[in-house]
């Protein structure tokens, strides 16, 4: 399974770093209870709060509650102690300090969660649905995220998953037993029923892409020539004035990012310096970040001025030259300048307001985004590589009824199987669990 310290005591700070009203330090692990009550003397009852002196080795130190929960009713699902006091750095370090000379061992980016996991808590998309609701970037993403959390996706999964093994047992007994003259016969709908599975499974893609989109959010970045427009646009979608915007060309040197966003949809917007031939050194290498930008964003909006007809001709060619397309959108500038607007492309004017709501609406539509509802779930692009790896054996396992291949239906169906089991972690490996759990932070 994975090679986390189940035997080890794991303490960690589970607040944020820096100083506030209150700090919490969480214990886990067998010796969680003993160091405790050293800390912080008679422990009260599990699942009820207890005032109580908090002490290093040297003497009180603090004063707080403490709270604790027994194995294998607690997060980890082993025995849990919170300590819960001001939220002073100096106290906090030295209380895990504290826990750390009493037989306890730093906790791993995650491994509170990884237990939890490992001790049949949660499942591996529960688990990452935790890391999903603390890194919401909007309401929509926390409220998908808590739909996660709550089993919501690993149900889906698992229903299809039985759906799935049902379907194994019967294609693999007509192999088995072929003494016993068990053959798949029309009337035992196994090709409706594959389709069935197969358009579940599309639905879960549907909803687990939107969750995607509102947990990892889109990068779009703002692109063109000198005096397009991009800073001013840039301020406007954000409501800030976060670029300097001037008459000057030149004037965006480095890549400027700002979070916002657009219906729920969290979207990172990035400026970038004006695309020219730049003899200056500093305005080359802000060029240069520009299109390692536009290289890795999820769409561009390329920006050109309408009333620069020579920009206009010339915007299809500078827009080939950094081949991406099919992922950017044309968007005209200052079409209050000009009496006719060009053909191809959204039209906007920063000075006026026009074409902005359009332009947001397209931009959501162009990143796939459809809006939130109570059927988004919060996932990860792995989640939907799994989705779509089940969808693809599903379509080759309909291939195979059909012309009475029952060897190959067998081996697509295990492959499907594999695939969803990978999504709540009944099949995955050491190393993948290892990269999941990392990305948590300490203290979860």
């Amino acid at each position: 399974m994975s090679s986390a310290r189940t035997d080890d005591t794991i303490v960690a700070i589970a607040t944020p770093p820096g100083r506030g009203g209150v700090g919490m330090i969480r214990i886990s692990g067998s010796l969680a209870f003993p160091i405790a009550t050293t800390i912080a003397g008679p422990l009260p009852s599990p699942r009820t709060a207890a005032h109580r002196a908090l002490h290093d080795a040297t003497g009180p130190l603090d004063s707080g509650l403490v709270l604790c929960f027994e194995a294998p009713r607690s997060y980890t699902g082993e025995d849990v102690v919170e300590l819960q006091c001001h939220g002073s750095p100096v106290v906090l370090d030295l209380l895990v300090q504290r826990a750390l000379e009493l037989g306890a061992q730093p906790a791993a980016p995650g491994e509170f969660t990884q237990r939890a996991f490992l001790n049949n808590r949660l499942d591996l998309a529960e688990a990452e649905a935790v890391a999903d609701l603390i890194d919401a970037r909007s309401a929509a993403a926390a409220r998908a995220a808590q739909r996660s959390l709550s089993g919501e996706f690993s149900r889906r999964v698992s229903k299809l998953a039985l759906a799935l093994e049902q379907l194994r047992i019967e294609v693999e007994a007509s192999i088995d037993f072929v003494e016993e003259d068990l053959q798949l016969q029309e009337e035992a709908g196994i090709r409706p029923r594959l389709e069935h599975v197969r358009t579940d499974i599309a639905e879960l893609v549907a909803a687990a892409g939107q969750g995607r989109l509102l947990a990892e959010g889109c990068s779009v970045v703002i692109a063109g020539r000198p005096n397009a427009g991009k800073s001013s646009l840039l301020n406007a979608l954000s409501g800030t004035d976060a670029a300097i915007v001037t008459d000057q060309p030149g004037t965006t040197r480095d890549v400027l990012r700002e979070q916002i966003q657009i219906d729920g949809l969290p979207v990172t917007l990035l400026d970038t310096a004006g695309l020219r031939d730049a003899t200056d050194l500093i305005e080359a290498e802000g060029i240069r970040r520009a299109k390692a930008s536009i290289a890795s964003a999820d769409h561009v909006l390329y920006l050109v001025d309408a009333s620069d007809t020579e920009a206009v001709a010339a915007s299809a060619d500078e827009m080939a030259a950094f081949a991406r397309e099919a992922t950017t959108t044309v968007v005209y500038t200052k079409v209050d300048l000009v009496s006719s607007t060009p053909t191809g492309g959204l039209s906007i004017s920063l000075k006026t307001g026009a074409g902005l709501s359009a332009l947001r609406a397209q931009l959501l539509q162009l990143l796939g985004y459809t809006g939130t509802n109570e059927s988004v779930l919060s996932a990860r692009r792995r989640h939907l590589d799994a989705l779509n790896q089940t969808r693809l054996c599903l379509d080759t396992a309909i291939r195979q009824a059909a012309v009475g291949a029952t060897d190959l239906l067998a081996e697509e169906l295990k492959l499907a199987h594999a695939a969803l089991g990978a999504i709540t972690g009944r099949l995955t490996s050491d190393e993948l669990l290892g990269k999941i759990f990392a990305s948590f932070c300490i203290g979860k």
